[in-house]
């Protein structure tokens, strides 16, 4: 097979979407620890953590293929960028929640509107070229962001809670699997809404294992949670190293 045509990116099954659950609300729960418990700051953990996604993100295009560890280190860092840069537009910057999602959002359209106008495809099971995935990566760092910030409106803003965010949100996505079986709606319009909607459904729940008693959450600490999903997500992400590799065998 030329080196070309190699395929970057994972397909998009079950697995991928609970591996990606995994590493959001790690992203929520990573966020919290470096910006609150260790008194980083939303700026300071957004550089440091922006800083290992550019790093993580050149391996990967280096390698010019699909790699499970390196691909999720990369999905991860957006992760945890996106929760600290959405907080950081909130509370330091002052923009609200909903404000900020607007701005997210018309920042997701443009990139996804550059993707296809460079690429004529926004294809996220078959990405073969290094162009391709930096519009690829620079729309899942952008998604990220907004739905941290969604998830933050749903509980926050809009006074549900936590779980009563995670609760919308999970019904959401119910709506979302019945209209990829039942309509002929655009595979890649319901992907971009299901992985936006993935995104504070992990934020949610993060909070709501993390924050204290009298905000709606379980006071389990940051630290705790962190670490569990951390060795989650390591579990997840060898099982699917141990299916590539039989897979290519």
């Amino acid at each position: 097979m030329p080196l070309a045509r190699i395929n970057r990116v994972p397909p998009i099954i079950l697995s991928y979407w609970i591996i990606k659950i995994a590493a959001t609300t790690l992203g929520e729960t990573g966020a919290d620890l470096f910006s609150t418990e260790f008194d980083f700051g939303y700026s300071t953990t957004s550089l440091i953590f922006l800083l290992l996604f550019c790093i993580f993100l050149a391996v990967k295009l280096s390698l010019k293929r699909y790699d499970p560890a390196v691909y999720w280190l990369v999905f991860t860092a957006t992760s945890i960028v996106g929760t600290a840069l959405s907080d950081f537009m909130d509370r330091t910057l002052g923009l609200g929640y909903a404000l900020g999602s607007i701005i997210l959002m018309g920042g997701l359209l443009l990139t996804l509107a550059a993707w296809y106008y460079k690429e004529k495809s926004l294809s996220v099971e078959y990405i073969t070229t290094a162009p391709a995935e930096i519009f690829y990566w620079g729309a899942f760092l952008w998604a990220n962001t907004l739905g941290t910030a969604a998830g933050d409106f749903l509980a926050d803003d809009a006074g549900v809670g936590f779980a009563g965010g995670a609760a919308i949100i999970s019904s959401l996505l119910g709506t979302l699997i019945l209209m990829h079986y039942r309509t002929k709606i655009s595979s890649v319009v319901l992907f971009w809404l299901a992985f936006v909607l993935t995104r504070p459904f992990g934020a949610t729940f993060g909070d709501f294992l993390t924050k204290p008693l009298d905000h709606g959450g379980l006071n389990l600490g940051t630290l705790g949670a962190s670490l569990f999903f951390m060795v989650l997500l390591v579990g997840f992400v060898w099982r699917e190293h141990k299916n590539h590799n039989n897979a290519l065998r």
